[in-house]
């Protein structure tokens, strides 16, 4: 059991779980914000021992998975319910490149691009590429999503990896980049996370169960998973009156904004 210092408060558990649903379906990296803001704010989560924090973010991960599985059951059960040999490619050649550079980097990506100046410079290269697709020619329906554009969002996910760059920003400038409306932009960056966000959750969570949690951390697992739940059925909502058309522009302006801040405390305590 960790020392008293170091246990998992109940309060920053509960923040961190209703932060993570709109971080992780918006295009602003939830990694990122479940490292940054605890950082900014001065909290006790970034003392916590390195293998309880990545439990936890298992924990907030499973939460909003079972969450989009409940708010896009309609579209997975469409998806599932048209499934052939297209949509087959879409799923396996996004999931791939993600899933084999998880594989093989993943251990050395948290340990070297974890920090908060990493982050603040992933922000940054994402918004640039946000600001560089926003105004493409909008010419293409998702029910043209062919072999090269699921490696290509494959790809753009195992970018994500890194904290900071953010699955759904990846994957939407991928898709924006590649001609497709708006919105079919937003529902093909939807359907190939599904998939890797479930699988990771699974994957990941028979680990934490193999090692077990520190005495007492349960309360706080079970608080903030269901708080990243919530806040997950919640974001869908919103997120769907919103994203029709919706420029990319906004979220940069954000992600720069947030680098800016970062930049700016690591140069007053470096």
């Amino acid at each position: 059991m960790p020392p008293a210092e170091e246990e998992l408060r109940l309060s920053e558990a509960i923040a961190l779980g209703l932060l993570h649903g709109p971080a992780e379906l918006l295009p602003v990296s939830s990694s990122g914000h479940v490292t940054l803001v605890p950082w900014l704010l001065r909290w006790r989560y970034p003392a916590l021992d390195g293998e309880l924090r990545k439990s936890f973010e298992v924990a907030l991960h499973a939460g909003t998975a079972a969450a989009l599985l409940i708010a896009l059951r309609d579209e997975v059960g469409e998806a599932a319910h048209d499934f052939d040999l297209r949509r087959a490619r879409l799923v396996v050649f996004s999931f791939l490149p993600p899933a084999a550079v998880a594989f093989a980097l993943e251990g050395p990506i948290e340990r070297r691009l974890g920090r908060p100046g990493s982050i603040a410079v992933g922000l940054i290269l994402g918004s640039v590429a946000m600001l560089a697709v926003d105004r493409r020619p909008q010419t293409r329906s998702r029910f043209e999503a062919g072999t090269l554009d699921a490696l290509l969002l494959g790809v753009a996910q195992a970018t994500a990896l890194v904290p900071g760059v953010s699955r759904n920003g990846a994957t939407l400038v991928a898709a924006r980049a590649r001609g497709f409306t708006r919105e079919d932009a937003n529902v093909l960056s939807r359907h190939v996370a599904l998939p890797i966000i479930v699988a990771a959750s699974l994957l990941k969570g028979v680990r934490v169960r193999s090692r077990g949690l520190p005495r007492g951390a349960g309360r706080a697992f079970v608080a903030g998973t269901a708080a990243a739940f919530g806040s997950s059925l919640l974001s869908t909502w919103l997120i769907r009156q919103v994203e029709r058309d919706r420029s990319l522009v906004p979220y940069a302006a954000y992600r720069l904004a947030l680098a800016a801040v970062v930049l700016r405390r690591l140069r007053q305590n470096p």
